[in-house]
């Protein structure tokens, strides 16, 4: 049997947990070649193994996407390495949660340059070999995919500077997909509501206590229900292209 991605490659940033290592792992049953970026080299070494470990192909790429010459580094290091790139997930985030009013900046700095900076980057890097890719063999289509958040969508108290990014990159995504279409190249955002990840524990203790209010009660989605909907977005036939994916759980109200 033909896998839906055989023959291709997949950079994935982020990768060293969470949505990022599920979508790593989906891709790869898919039969691309995986590209695996992110800072925490060890994990993504961890990740490597299983993959080939289960018959499939992982590069490790130790990268700090907010670095531009970092990113762009990612990109031409997977199509040195693997030939190519046809698949594109930006999957690298940061939610640090809080009141406007007295925010550290940092915290504000910090969900810019990876939020939309670095995805920014990989994606400026990556278009001229997703062009390329979807000019020809085997699949004659490659893809963008975004992974944005609910928070894209609604914005909320205690959430404005992560709401202004993801909506950044919604905006950001909308205007790509018109203007690279009818090269065959799809683009995909992802949009997550609660799920159960590392993304949340980087928020300081009185952030932590709100959320586990606010989601205590409900089943979380898991990383591998969020990289099923990648797998969804990017195994469709050439001529359908699914913009959008607004996923939450069961029980989420908003």
């Amino acid at each position: 049997m033909t896998l839906s991605l055989e023959g291709t490659v997949a950079l994935v940033t982020g990768a060293s947990s969470g949505i990022g290592e599920a979508t790593a792992v989906a891709l790869a049953e898919e039969g691309a070649a995986v590209a695996l970026a992110a800072r925490r080299r060890d994990r993504l070494e961890a990740l490597a193994a299983r993959i080939t470990g289960n018959g499939g192909k992982a590069l490790v790429i130790e990268a700090d996407v907010t670095d531009r010459q970092q990113a762009q580094g990612a990109v031409e290091t997977t199509v040195a390495e693997l030939g190519r790139l046809d698949t594109l997930v930006n999957n690298a985030g940061v939610m640090l949660l809080g009141p406007l009013v007295g925010a550290p900046v940092e915290e504000w700095e910090q969900m810019v340059h990876l939020n939309l900076l670095g995805l920014l980057y990989c994606t400026h890097a990556a278009l001229p070999h997703l062009l390329s890719a979807a000019e020809g063999q085997p699949r004659e289509v490659a893809d963008v995919v975004n992974v944005s958040s609910v928070a894209g969508r609604v914005a909320r108290r205690n959430s404005g500077v992560y709401n202004a990014t993801k909506f950044g990159v919604g905006a950001f995504s909308e205007s790509l997909r018109q203007e690279v279409a009818t090269r065959h190249v799809r683009v995909t955002i992802i949009e997550p509501g609660a799920t159960a990840t590392e993304l949340a524990s980087h928020n300081r203790r009185e952030i932590l206590e709100e959320m586990a209010a606010n989601f205590g009660g409900i089943a979380l989605m898991t990383a591998g229900d969020i990289a099923n909907s990648v797998r969804y977005a990017v195994t469709q036939p050439r001529h359908v292209a699914v913009n959008e994916i607004l996923i939450r759980p069961t029980e989420q109200e908003r």
